[in-house]
């Protein structure tokens, strides 16, 4: 199998790009399920790096249904460390506007705890700290990646994540302009969580779309597919530009996980030995 430590997780606009060539498609089984499907390995200006569609192929699960932890822990077992979320989202605020990037460094949890959140349960203790959820080199190089790529884009910000699938009222987006996020989503969390305590490296590039409801020139959804066709001309671009170079430059970072389990190894089941060993790889 190929060492690649590059992954990026989006939607199936992405890998259908024609920058991209398909190579090969991997089954990874988990103890936690299934991946939302296989993962794709892929290559783009003569590196590989893999790619995980986070809603499957044709966009078949919801935010709530897609399967966090499979899809993180399929791509450690794969070898990966550097995760690349890209990411459609609405603006909450005014200087966010719709074709630009936004490469956040914090999240705020709100959904509403349908989602498995976290690796260290049913035996396994643990804890890891997510004060910082992104990865802040990784954040500043792909940042740099999209600057170079031509992509108007702002480095820093805050990503609400609420369940979904239905968008907010208007009431509910003026409250999450009063905590001052930036964008709102519906798939980041626990995706950055669940990231962290496999000790990868993981940044987010939000895509936006459209302002959310709070803003009384509210678009209609025509208006919002044909922005998000344009911003996947935008990830074309910054792809190709972003993916080479960290393959062939890795980042340098510290995983933060290596002291998080807090259970007593004589506790260890037989079935957590494959999650810890891999988690802490």
């Amino acid at each position: 199998m190929a060492n690649i430590n590059v992954a990026v997780i989006g939607g199936s606009g992405i890998y259908k790009l024609d920058a991209i060539k398909v190579k090969n498609q991997i089954k990874v089984h988990t103890p936690f399920g299934d991946p939302s499907a296989e993962i794709m390995e892929c290559e783009v200006d003569g590196v590989s790096f893999y790619f995980l569609p986070r809603h499957g192929h044709g966009h078949k699960f919801t935010p709530s249904e897609v399967n966090y932890r499979a899809n993180i822990f399929a791509l450690k077992k794969l070898g990966v460390n550097t995760v690349i979320s890209i990411s459609a989202v609405g603006s909450l605020q005014e200087e966010f506007a719709p074709r630009q990037f936004v490469f956040v460094d914090q999240f705020i949890d709100w959904t509403k705890g349908l989602r498995k959140r976290t690796f260290f349960d049913e035996g396994i203790v643990g804890h890891v700290s997510t004060a910082n959820p992104v990865e802040i080199v990784l954040q500043k190089r792909l940042f740099e990646a999209s600057q170079k790529a031509g992509v108007d884009s702002h480095l820093g910000g805050t990503y609400i994540c609420i369940e979904g699938p239905q968008f907010s009222t208007k009431a509910e987006s003026k409250i999450y302009r009063s905590f001052g996020a930036s964008v709102i989503g519906m798939t980041n969390v626990p995706e950055a969580f669940l990231a962290k305590e496999a000790g990868m490296a993981y940044a987010t590039v939000a895509m936006v779309t459209d302002y959310d409801c709070w803003k009384e020139e509210h678009c209609s959804v025509q208006e919002i597919m044909d922005v998000m066709k344009s911003n996947y001309v935008s990830a074309q671009k910054f792809i190709v530009e972003a993916i080479p170079g960290l393959v062939k430059n890795p980042i340098k970072f510290t995983a933060e996980n290596q002291y998080a389990v807090m259970t007593d190894p004589s506790l260890h089941q037989s079935s957590h030995k494959e999650i810890i060993e891999t988690l802490l790889k």
